[in-house]
């Protein structure tokens, strides 16, 4: 099945698997998902992530496990949102001065830039601007 925003997609799954309480959720992968990923597991939000093969000939499979805080029927979510930005009907790109803040530091802003995907905090540090891809909190 083709989808027009896989990046929507893949957030998309993460915030319903967790509304769910599921531990884990899978998708199709990419190089850019699994940066998102990788950026994710980085930052404390899920617990692990790993690329699989799949069913078919040259598919590969990312599955996230999601990560929760609490006993088993106390648990929250360490995942409380999760928005994408930058759509492809709507590029949204942000110089390095501009770079948003996420509930004032507690969230991330994940960016696209010329030195690859990284949290807005390393953009800021290595002063490189780009597009805002999605914010995580």
């Amino acid at each position: 099945m083709s989808v027009s925003d896989p990046i929507a997609d893949m957030l998309t799954r993460v915030r319903n698997a967790v509304m769910a309480g599921q531990l884990v959720t899978t998708m199709p992968s990419s190089k850019i998902k699994v940066a998102i990923a990788k950026i994710l597991k980085t930052e404390g939000f899920v617990a692990d992530y790993e690329v699989q093969d799949g069913k078919r000939v040259g598919e590969k499979v990312l599955t996230i496990r999601l990560k929760y805080i609490g006993e088993r029927r106390n648990r929250r979510p360490v995942v409380t949102g999760i928005e994408r930005v930058s759509k492809p009907g709507r590029r949204v790109y942000t110089g390095k001065q501009d770079i948003p803040w996420v509930l004032s530091g507690m969230g991330v802003a994940i960016l696209s830039t010329s030195q690859g995907v990284m949290t807005g905090r390393e953009a800021r540090k290595l002063g490189l601007g780009g597009e805002v891809v999605c914010k995580v909190w």
